[in-house]
């Protein structure tokens, strides 16, 4: 009999990918595999460009249909009920009350002649799954994975695998926790969410970032980017390179972000007590960044944090760098299925 594979489809707003694990959890290819997702077609567009995508997917690595043993799909929340889509604000209204799995396993099932397994979750989570995989080996215990980006995503991932979701889906929703401002001496930034109590997204993500800029030219006024025109997105574009060039303003944001960072992982080490923690986003991606930037970035994390965990924690905090970047969650989804199949 052939090798079983399980699907994992990232299915962000713009852009979705593709990957594989096989029975025994390794991964297919780390190859990156990405097509734009067509939400302009609507749910059946989508639909159709995933089914695309897995079949080329396949071909490429000398798979076929009968192998499928299970798909998982990852997708950005909200969600109305498990495997249904929420109102978001990245896609158009007619996604708001979408039955996901409900078609992708009746489009799957005419592909492969059979009804699958299917899961569907928080890309997040997704993520945190993936990287539990990973740096946990054969071993077992509990990750949470931090990835700050365009805003800040967290999963908490248990000794079996399998992440938190909660009662409504939204589990870890670790961004919008209010941060210590005045451990921070920050001001209290309105967040993309609403609230106004200071979102943690506000303080260790580019969702925050042009704030925190315009507040430090006060302190920089002849710093070359107080005249750069632009979005406030566009202005702090630069500051990444700038910092691993030794930019003392632009040191100063991302040490910032770091300190943050460090609470929250204090608070969620107080909070879940995992094994690991592991630390993504743009910030930590060894194709642009150096070795000194990324560790001094992380090593100002640990150093925060051991100041605000249990005494029996300190010595054994352990923060590490995320590994397998823009694949994560579609690594992930395909191993939450894989998992939930053991299981049975």
């Amino acid at each position: 009999m052939s090798e079983a594979i399980y699907i994992g489809i990232d299915g962000g707003a713009t852009t979705s990918k593709i990957a594989a694990v096989r029975d025994n959890g390794t991964i297919v290819s780390m190859d990156l595999q990405q097509q734009p997702t067509g939400s302009e077609g609507g749910p059946e567009g989508v639909i159709a460009g995933w089914m695309d995508g897995t079949a080329r997917f396949l071909e490429r690595n000398g798979l076929t249909w009968e192998q499928v043993a299970g798909i998982g799909v990852s997708v950005p929340g909200p969600y109305l009920a498990y495997g249904v889509m929420g109102d978001s604000p990245n896609l158009p209204d007619t996604f708001t009350g979408w039955h996901v799995l409900d078609d992708l396993g009746e489009a799957a099932e005419k592909r492969c002649g059979r009804k699958l397994p299917m899961v569907m979750g928080n890309d997040g989570n997704f993520a945190g799954v993936a990287e539990a995989a990973r740096v946990r080996a054969s071993g077992g215990g509990s990750v949470v994975l931090l990835a700050p980006g365009s805003g800040l995503g967290g999963a908490y991932v248990d000794a079996k695998g399998l992440p938190l979701e909660g009662a409504t889906i939204s589990g870890m929703e670790v961004g919008h926790m209010p941060a210590p401002l005045q451990m921070l001496g920050a001001k209290p930034y309105r967040c993309g969410c609403g609230r106004d109590w200071g979102c943690f997204e506000m303080y260790t993500s580019l969702a925050g970032l042009p704030y925190l800029f315009e507040d430090a030219l006060d302190r920089y006024p002849d710093h070359p980017l107080a005249k750069k025109e632009g979005t406030p997105k566009e202005r702090i574009l630069p500051l990444r390179g700038l910092a691993q060039e030794g930019d003392e303003l632009a040191l100063e944001l991302f040490d910032f972000q770091a300190r943050a960072m460090g609470f929250l992982i204090g608070t969620l080490a107080m909070a879940v007590d995992p094994d690991v923690f592991v630390v993504g986003g743009g910030l930590i991606d060894p194709e642009a960044t150096s070795p000194e930037f990324r560790e001094r970035y992380l090593g100002i994390m640990r150093e925060v944090a051991r100041d605000y965990v249990w005494p029996v924690q300190k010595e054994r905090l352990k923060v590490v760098e995320a590994a397998l970047g823009e694949l994560s969650q579609a690594i992930g989804a395909a191993l939450v299925v894989l998992y939930q199949e053991q299981e049975k």
